[in-house]
Order: C-alpha cells, then sequence, then structure tokens
C-alpha cells in the first residue's frame, strides 16, 4: 500500500466553514463485486390461514432496490460522484432490472455485464402489517447463483481501472470478487485508493489501502475473542501487518466506529443521532461509500472515517436499503 495518506480529521464542530465535505462531483470511483437485486413485497394482513399458524398476507406492492455493491454504488452517486459498476449479472429479468436501476440513478454500467451461465442474485423480503400500521419484515427469501472463481470480472475491472480515481470492492460471496479481482486490486492500490468490505474473504485481498470489516469479521479473521476497544486495538495491529492494509475501518454496531492506521494512534468514534435504529439494512454499504468518497477526494482517513460514521448513523433511521445525499450529510456535519 503505497498511496499516500494522512489522518488529522476534520476540525471541530466550532469551525462549521472548515466542516463542509470537500468536492466530491469530479471522482471517478469503479465499484466492482456482488451486485443485488433488494426485493420489497409489502402487503396486509387481516387473518391467519387454516392450513397453518401462519397470516396470511394480501400483496399490495413491489418494488425493487440496488442492493449489495449496487447499494454502495448508488450511495457513492448519491454524493455526486461518478460510479462505474463493474461486475457479471445474469441475463434475466433481475439482471436487466439492475442494469436500469443502476442507468436511473447515474450509474455507468459499460463494465457491469449480463452472462447467460448466471442467476442474477435477488433478496426478497416481505413486509406486512394491519392496516394503518407500519409493515415489518416477515420473511427473506435469498436466490442466485455464485460464480466458480470471479475470473470473468477481472477483464472488466482491468479495464474499468483506466479511467478511475479510486475502487471499491463489495464482496457479498456470490464470486464477483475472486482472486484474479483481488490481484488487481493489490496492484491498483500503488496509485489510488483501494477500500474493500469482503464479507468472507477479506484475507484474500492483502496490500489494498483500507480494509472494512464488522467487529465480529475482525475478531474471527484475528482468531481472537470479541472483547473492547483494547482486544480490537491488538487483533487489529496483527492483522495491519499480516495483511499490508493501510487502514482498518471496523464498523461496531451500537458502539460506533474505530480506524487503526499504521503509524497513527487508533481513533474511535461513538454512534452518531440515535442509539436505536430504524433498520440497519445496507449500513455497511453507506458506511464505505462515504468512506471512500472522502479519502479519495482528501487522502484524510480520520476525516473520511469521521464522515462515514454521521452518513451511517443517518441512514440506519431510514427503512429498508436507502442512500444519504451530499445535503443531508453536510447539514448533519455542521449541526
Amino acid at each position: 500500500m503505497s498511496v499516500a495518506l494522512r489522518a488529522g480529521g476534520l476540525p471541530p464542530p466550532g469551525q462549521p466553514e472548515a466542516r463542509r465535505l470537500p468536492r466530491l462531483d469530479g471522482l471517478r470511483i469503479a465499484v466492482v463485486g456482488d451486485f443485488v437485486a433488494d426485493r420489497y413485497l409489502y402487503g396486509r394482513t387481516e387473518r391467519i390461514s387454516r392450513e397453518a399458524p401462519v397470516p396470511i398476507v394480501r400483496f399490495e406492492r413491489e418494488e425493487d432496490k440496488l442492493g449489495g455493491a449496487g447499494n454502495v454504488a448508488h450511495n457513492l452517486a448519491a454524493l455526486g460522484v461518478h460510479v462505474e459498476a463493474v461486475g457479471l449479472l445474469g441475463r434475466d429479468e433481475a439482471g436487466r432490472k439492475l442494469r436500469a436501476l443502476c442507468r436511473r440513478a447515474g450509474i455507468g454500467v459499460s463494465h457491469l455485464a449480463l452472462s447467460p451461465g448466471v442467476e442474477t442474485a435477488v433478496k426478497t423480503r416481505i413486509l406486512a402489517g394491519a392496516l394503518h400500521t407500519t409493515r415489518q419484515q416477515m420473511l427473506r427469501l435469498d436466490r442466485g447463483s455464485e460464480l466458480s472463481d470471479g475470473a470473468a470480472a477481472a477483464p472488466l475491472l482491468a479495464d474499468a481501472l483506466r479511467g478511475v480515481d479510486a475502487l471499491v470492492v463489495s464482496d457479498y460471496g456470490h464470486g464477483n470478487a475472486g482472486p484474479e479481482v483481488a490481484k488487481l486490486a493489490a496492484a491498483a492500490a500503488k496509485r489510488m485508493p483501494v477500500c474493500v468490505d469482503s464479507r468472507y474473504h477479506l484475507a484474500r485481498f492483502r496490500g489494498v489501502t483500507v480494509a472494512k470489516p464488522n467487529a465480529p469479521e475482525l475478531s474471527a479473521l484475528a482468531g481472537t475473542a470479541a472483547g473492547g476497544e483494547g482486544d480490537l486495538v491488538s487483533a487489529g495491529r496483527k492483522l495491519l501487518a499480516a495483511h499490508r492494509w493501510g487502514a482498518l475501518l471496523v464498523t461496531r454496531g451500537r458502539d460506533g466506529l474505530a480506524l487503526l492506521a499504521r503509524g497513527a494512534a487508533p481513533r474511535f468514534w461513538p454512534v452518531f443521532g440515535p442509539a436505536e435504529a430504524v433498520d440497519v439494512t445496507g449500513a455497511g454499504d453507506t458506511v464505505l461509500a462515504s468512506f471512500a468518497a472522502v479519502l479519495a477526494a482528501t487522502g484524510d482517513l480520520a476525516a473520511a472515517a469521521e464522515v462515514a460514521n454521521v452518513a451511517g448513523g443517518l441512514v440506519v433511521q431510514k427503512p429498508g436499503t436507502a442512500t444519504v445525499s451530499r445535503d443531508e450529510l453536510e447539514a448533519a456535519l455542521r449541526g
């Protein structure tokens, strides 16, 4: 990892003019990984079935949103970043709809290919409730094939990297971020910020700029029990050395956010906003996107982490898969 970084952070709240977000509209960022259709089926429950002790749900409406790497890309686009989506989708109804949703959000899709041998990942959530009540999630049904090794996404990424300022990897385990993509990410980190969130294979991405596990993932990767801040710092330092990462950004749920960077003291942020979340779906995607955008614009790890912590606090107050706009984020930073 050879990209020049610093860990200064944003000025204190008493200097609101200095707490504005940096300009992001000139940035070009590639997002490679698993683009998922987050499908929501909304209905109304009125009675229990005679066939089994389950509620009968009368269908009301259906909504598809960009999930997985698509949610990362959508959050970047909501901040004004020029985004290029990279990966494989199925040549099916869900894949075509995902590409259309990307275009509608202003996300480039020239490197988001449709393949006849792939079934697009779809996460279907059924939400229901009585009349005039908030719809609650009752069931989630997942479908979609996994790529064998992800090698097919590597040529798409190699081409996309020629015209971007940063790379974000969003690996949900469906195969679009395999070993060949990891090699390209490590090579790209020598000339641009590369931020990686990988649910199952974070150790594969040696030498990248920033790795973003959550606290249980960090403990599992380090082979240590989950504990307090001291245990997190000890495990993090071990992983930074072993995998040659420039920094670790660790999401800690209701305990907030932590940043461990080479040559700098550990930094911790409490949860921004209300302690109780409305919906945590995709919150890590928002954190990853906002962090990567500010890091690409400034090279400042701590400033990027502070913004990401605020963005995460905002998005968990929204239902379902959601984004945070630049205006929302800037208002929260000032206030």
